[in-house]
């Protein structure tokens, strides 16, 4: 494993933990790892049940609450 995976992995967790504690991030990976679910076609699923302009409103109102802080692409 790449140093980069390991960064993103405890930033990911750390998220998961300050948003819905510590229990419920552990019982997230059980879920995402158990064999029964599938976490992609569970994703794909409830994407295609919303309609784009559905999506793009939530996209909408997302961004207009979270200021992007990452580093802008270089446009070549």
């Amino acid at each position: 494993m790449s140093e980069n995976d390991i960064a993103l992995l405890t930033k990911c967790a750390a998220v998961l933990c300050e948003q819905v504690g510590i229990v419920e991030t552990e019982r997230f990976i059980y879920l995402v790892r158990s064999e029964a679910f599938d976490y992609t076609k569970w994703q794909r699923e409830h994407y295609d049940a919303i309609s784009p302009d559905e999506f793009d409103a939530a996209l909408e109102q997302f961004s207009s609450k979270n200021e992007f802080k990452g580093n802008k692409a270089k446009i070549i």
